[in-house]
């Protein structure tokens, strides 16, 4: 290949069959730290056939929002999951293509999809099969709910098991409705679980010699996030209430409006000493030596109030003045940023965490980097996203080979292509 890695995970190959966001985050961290990702669908799972120019206005995911002639690979949300990967369609409700599926997991080291449970055992390539051909090979199922129980066969959507986790009942203001996190969060949480246990998989395997099973739930994912929340009630036999942006120990603790449209700091006060350095650090203000105020419990009673009395300070100021201001006296604070903002984040550019990638039908964007740093071998960007099926001839040719004409004989009888299907 043109663009190699040479990471940690360099020599690990891994079969991607996941999609949306779930597991191509996982296999996104893979391949970043050096593996070698094959991701694998079917052409009726790429998308729509056409895409307007109003359509893609309203979706917002594509360049300038013109979907271009082949829209597919326009697309920055799968490109942003799809970089440093390689991509070969193929359609695996053929027996052909499970045929060459079987052949790549001989060779291949993981095996990741986020399918329901029914999906894998009805194309005959589940675990058990798959660990006959290749008993080295770790294979990661993440459906919505497990492989089992009562709601195994339901489907899902990180935007429903949000609320289905438990997170979402944390979300809101006393008083009022629940709210979902706004951006799916227990994918992403299921794909950092997903690769810390690839990678533990991977480890046992160094150790042993034999892959394994990794049943991953992503409704679990959110779930084992719910932290004290879950432990209080246990211990009180109360459902917590919602707070909003409020704590149950720091006060004030919030977000606070500052100069300008839809500007804000966040604040947390939590020790005493910390409350003296805030009335120090905002001019001691009369209502700051108020006695509803001297003590945590105080605050906390009086938080409404309190809030009240901070937003009026920092509604005067910049956020970012204000925010170093307190984290110049020691108190924690940080600025609400938008999307505008974080893309141009002095602290964030600083330590490039921002990776750009040069796409030949998408253009030159920016994504989001690896949080990760490895001194010796770092994560790093080293190819673009790929275009459907551009790795046919890598794949199938150099790694299975197979010849130019069985090449094309699998094209010209629908097995593998360039452009999406038509879903029936």
């Amino acid at each position: 290949m043109a663009a190699t890695a040479k990471g940690p995970l360099d020599g690990v190959r891994v079969l991607d069959l996941s999609r949306v966001w779930a597991g191509p985050h996982c296999t996104r961290i893979l391949a970043d730290l050096g593996a070698e990702v094959i991701h694998i669908s079917g052409r009726r799972l790429v998308g729509r056939r056409e895409v307007t120019r109003e359509t893609a206005k309203v979706l917002g995911t594509y360049p300038d929002n013109d979907p271009g002639e082949r829209h597919w690979n326009r697309n920055v949300l799968n490109n942003d999951m799809g970089r440093n990967k390689l991509d070969i369609p193929r359609e695996l409700n053929t027996e052909r293509g499970v045929e060459l599926f079987k052949r790549l997991v001989k060779i291949s080291d993981i095996v990741i999809e986020n399918y329901s449970p029914r999906v894998m055992p009805n194309l005959g390539i589940n675990y058990s099969v798959l660990k006959a051909i290749n008993p080295a090979i770790i294979y990661c199922s993440m459906p919505g709910y497990g492989p089992e129980g009562p709601f195994h066969h339901f489907v899902s959507y990180g935007t429903t098991i949000d609320p289905h986790s438990g997170l979402a009942s944390r979300m809101g203001y006393p008083g009022e409705e629940p709210h979902m996190s706004g951006n799916a969060y227990p994918d992403p949480a299921s794909g950092m679980f997903a690769t810390g246990a690839i990678m533990t998989a991977l480890f046992s395997r160094y150790r042993t010699g034999k892959g394994q099973h990794i049943s991953l739930a992503q409704a679990e994912s959110g779930t084992a996030l719910t932290g004290e929340a879950s432990l209080g009630y246990q211990l009180s036999g109360e459902v917590p209430p919602r707070i909003g942006n409020g704590h149950v120990r720091k006060a004030p603790h919030g977000a606070y409006p500052c100069k300008g449209d839809d500007k804000w700091v966040a604040i947390s006060v939590g020790t005493e000493a910390q409350w003296t350095n805030f009335r120090d650090a905002i001019g001691e203000p009369g209502w700051a030596v108020d006695e509803r105020y001297l003590t945590l419990e105080g605050r906390l009673q009086h938080q409404p109030e309190l809030d009240g009395h901070v937003a009026d300070w920092t509604r005067s100021r910049d956020a970012y003045d204000a925010m170093r201001l307190l984290q110049d006296a020691g108190i924690a604070a940080g600025v609400v940023v938008n999307a505008d903002e974080l893309m141009n984040d002095e602290h964030l550019n600083q330590r490039r965490f921002f990776w750009k990638f040069d796409h030949p039908e998408a253009g030159v964007q920016t994504h989001a980097g690896q949080p990760i740093r490895l001194s010796e071998t770092p994560a790093r960007h080293y190819r673009s996203a790929p275009t459907l099926g551009q790795h046919h001839p890598y794949v199938l040719g150099e790694l299975l080979g197979l010849s130019d004409d069985e090449i094309t004989d699998l094209e010209e009888t629908g097995i593998i292509g360039y452009t999406p299907l038509v879903r029936e």
